[in-house]
């Protein structure tokens, strides 16, 4: 294809033109694109390889590692999955909606690489690290564990990449707005990336004031207060999610457009969610700190409701308006039977539309209603250190953001690596099952916890303590549910991981001529947005089908969080 070339003030930009979404795209962009990614790929193996050896030594009845090797392989992992493959992959989504969806030039290119080369480094050297034995400290490294000073120099170096990163997505929009390359107002996808750039600048810098003093204290230099790490380390460790929150609301988006043509039911009503999320989403951080005696009621109330449940409110919004445009959508194409008929006959061999309702699903159902839940000060004392915590964020993490950038790399390799997809019906089937794997490993961990097994310990049953534990023997069960769960999401991850690779290494070398993979092609991901008013909005083409999903939701959440009341209430019986 043929290359169009527009000034640059330093140098000049190489464009081409996508022949599916007229999108002009920077090269330099595309090749950061790629770079981002396959490092995301990487690390996702290497964590997946964590992932296995840690649930084979959680499911008592094969109990894999020693203790030591389990506490490194979980630090291994917590990187590896809470980090590195998800603020990899969030980086190439930058670029992607800061420089391609406004069809922009990246600024600073050559930045750009030093960017990826630090976090590079410093993730390989938290990994060296971790597996020499020197930083045995969990995802946490609470104070006062202490881990070799190249483990906290590595965190930092990545952290200072992805800040780089970040920033330059920032200048990309702000010049692209001045250039006036894209008309109107910025793409809701681009709307909702910017909103977690900006959770990414606060994320990135809390971590720096957590780990340089770690780092100095590690090398004997200062001292600090374990209970002041910690509180700037909730600062980074649970903002980092709130990130992934924000970038997979704006995947969920993508996704449903791309499969089938869907457009908000209210755009603006949909930014603000955003801008709610940028606001009120990280005082959820303070739900970590629920059980630590050092910060007052009136502290742990305020942040942990109030002005908190402004964000999950924002989480609500998208809540219906991603499904409420996919059955506008559908409706439009005549499935107006019933209130369900145009879910019935979604695309559901399209992995991008699996992948998106699996992972609305499992993340609000799953992971939204037990994060709400367990962040209520009093039933967080129940429930903080014992598996219903893990249980929660796998359920947010692995089954919400990671399946949703699994959806959506089933696009970038033919938009952006220029790649025939290998083998599609692999691909079809890849949500389902690494979805169906992921639901079980939650419920089984949130089970477990229920019956008061621990987060962290090695041995659930304490065999070797000089005490013993009070833990019911159907832990044993729900525990097995967990590692089954787990061996079955793990072969949807290596089914994932063939299709990328097969892809990216050996499919043919071709112009994408489509959005979607296994199914007819729809409306293209760029259209103008169809507005909430109007007659095509009354009758058949109200989505009264969401309206119904999300009541029967709202009457779950009622339900599971009053049940977690009860429980709170037969803790302390008093005869």
């Amino acid at each position: 294809m043929a290359t169009l070339t527009l000034p640059r003030p330093e140098d000049k930009a190489e464009f081409r033109t996508c022949p599916v979404t007229a999108l002009k795209v920077d090269l330099a962009a595309e090749r950061l694109i790629k770079a981002n990614a396959v490092a995301a790929v990487v690390f996702s193996l290497i964590g997946g390889i964590f992932a296995l050896l840690l649930a084979l030594t959680r499911w008592q009845v094969v109990h894999l590692l020693p203790a030591d090797w389990f506490y490194r392989i979980l630090t291994g992992h917590g990187f590896d999955m809470l980090v590195a493959w998800i603020v990899f992959f969030e980086i190439a989504g930058l670029y992607f909606g800061g420089a391609v969806m406004l069809n922009a030039r990246l600024i600073g290119p050559k930045i750009a690489w030093a960017a990826f080369g630090l976090m590079v480094t410093g993730a390989t050297l938290v990994n060296v690290i971790v597996l020499m034995g020197k930083a045995d400290v969990m995802f946490t490294a609470y104070l006062p564990l202490k881990a070799h000073p190249l483990f906290y120099l590595g965190v930092i170096l990545f952290a200072v990449g992805a800040l780089v990163a970040v920033i330059l997505f920032f200048v990309t929009i702000v010049v692209a707005k001045k250039e006036k390359t894209y008309e109107g107002s910025m793409p809701l996808v681009t709307y909702g990336l910017t909103a977690a750039a900006m959770i990414a600048v606060y994320t990135l810098l809390s971590g720096a004031v957590a780990f340089v003093p770690a780092l100095f204290w590690s090398l004997g230099w200062m001292e600090i207060d374990p209970a002041f790490y910690r509180n700037v380390f909730w600062s980074f460790g649970h903002p980092a999610q709130q990130i992934n929150l924000a970038a997979m609301v704006s995947i969920w988006y993508a996704l449903a457009a791309i499969t089938v043509g869907a457009n908000p039911l209210n755009e603006k009503l949909s930014r603000t969610a955003f801008i709610l999320y940028i606001l009120f989403i990280n005082l959820g951080s303070a739900h970590h700190l629920l059980v630590d005696p050092g910060y007052s009621f009136l502290w742990k109330v305020t942040n942990t409701s109030y002005a908190m449940y402004l964000a999950v409110l924002g989480s609500l919004i998208h809540a219906f308006s991603i499904p409420g445009a996919i059955e506008v959508a559908q409706r439009r194409k005549g499935y107006t039977k019933g209130l369900l008929e145009w879910l019935r006959k979604g695309p559901w061999r399209e992995p991008g539309f699996s992948a998106l309702v699996i992972s609305m699903f499992l993340f609000g159902w799953i992971g939204g209603v037990t994060g709400v839940t367990i962040g209520t000060e009093q039933i967080n004392l129940t429930a903080h250190n014992t598996m219903r915590l893990p249980g929660h964020f796998h359920a947010t993490v692995v089954s919400g953001t990671t399946l949703a950038f699994m959806g959506l790399t089933y696009y970038l390799i033919p938009l952006i690596f220029r790649r025939e997809l290998k083998l599609k019906k692999w691909a079809s089937w890849q949500p389902y099952i690494f979805g169906g794997g992921m639901l079980l490993v939650s419920v089984g961990m949130i089970a477990s916890g229920l019956q008061g097994v621990s987060r962290r310990h090695w041995d659930v049953t304490f065999a070797q303590a000089p005490f013993q534990a009070a833990v019911p023997s159907t832990a044993q069960l729900t525990l097995g549910v967990m590692g089954i769960g787990a061996l079955i999401a793990i072969t949807g991850g290596v089914m994932y991981l063939v299709v990328v690779l097969a892809s990216v290494f050996t499919g043919k070398k071709q112009e994408a001529h489509r959005l979607t993979l296994v199914m007819e092609q729809t409306n293209p991901l760029v259209e103008d947005a169809i507005p909430n008013v109007g007659k095509e909005m009354e009758g058949d083409l109200a989505p009264k089908g969401t309206f119904v999903i999300v009541l029967a939701f709202l009457m779950f959440f009622v339900i599971y969080y009053f049940s977690n009341w009860w429980l709170l209430g037969r803790a302390w019986i008093i005869k």
